[in-house]
């Protein structure tokens, strides 16, 4: 009897077309669901996050993922900007700076001691983020107050680190170049006194410290790269070790005094 061949089903996957999204030259870079939206880099574009809808620039190329391959669910990418979508974003600059006048003079008033660094107004106006800096804990309740009478919005005060402060402040560093975490690095990871030893650099505080007071974020930078050259240096060390060890005893001590035979040879003397 012929036999039935059997076809195997073949299901592909559901692919997620993904685009890297930043909101701030000196902020992390988050991953968007691009959907069908034809997006290149560089493109500003509107997108829906946690807090409401924002606006920020697309920084790495649109790149296909299987559905399952992603862990979190993804926000959507919901439009290009447009030419409403930049007055509107000229506008949240202006009200942030009149935010950020009222509440530094709130503050002053109210003599609380804490420091206003930042103000961030969501693009559709849904909240207001205040970003400061403070020794201790603050009861900035009184201020949450005065702000929301005032901008009829949701009022958020968030506390921020003074690696932070500075990443947001910028400036120079000793090197004479803006401070990395405002230009290379997404994250500030956590840097240990350990990578200042593992570079040879010197532990004097003052060396070693940035802009903010802490270790300089560079010292993690450049960490990876420099235990990698130690580790080819110390193979390479391990290797003629080796490779002077197999030598007879003779050559060995040969090898050592530099002089070979001439110690018996008559003519040396």
């Amino acid at each position: 009897m012929p036999q039935k061949l059997k076809f195997q089903e073949t299901i592909q996957p559901v692919l997620k077309t993904i685009v890297g999204v930043k909101f701030k030259k000196e902020g992390k870079i988050y991953n968007f669901d691009a959907g069908d939206l034809p997006i290149l880099v560089n493109d500003p574009v509107i997108v829906s996050t946690d807090d409401g809808t924002s606006m920020g620039t697309v920084l790495t190329s649109p790149r296909s993922v299987p559905e399952e391959d992603i862990q979190t669910p993804l926000k959507p990418v919901i439009r290009k900007v447009t030419e409403e979508d930049l007055r509107i974003r000229d506008s949240n600059r202006t009200l942030e700076e009149n935010c950020f006048s009222f509440c530094s003079e709130r503050i002053k008033i109210r003599n609380l001691p804490m420091k206003l660094i930042d103000v961030e107004c969501l693009f559709d106006r849904s909240k207001i983020i205040f970003y400061f800096t403070a020794e201790n804990r603050v009861d900035f309740r009184e201020i949450v107050k005065d702000l929301a009478q005032k901008y009829k919005t949701k009022i958020e005060l968030r506390q921020i680190g003074a690696r932070q402060e500075a990443r947001i402040v910028k400036g120079m560093g000793i090197c004479g170049r803006e401070v990395c975490c405002v230009n290379l690095l997404h994250n500030l990871d956590r840097v240990s006194v350990k990578m200042a030893k593992e570079q040879n650099m010197s532990l004097n505080p003052e060396k070693i410290s940035g802009l903010c007071g802490r270790l300089m974020c560079c010292l993690a930078f450049e960490y990876e790269c420099y235990r990698e050259r130690k580790k080819d240096k110390g193979a390479q060390i391990r290797k003629e070790n080796a490779g002077s060890a197999d030598l007879p005893a003779p050559e060995k001590n040969l090898k050592k005094s530099g002089r070979g035979e001439r110690r018996n040879d008559p003519r040396s003397h």
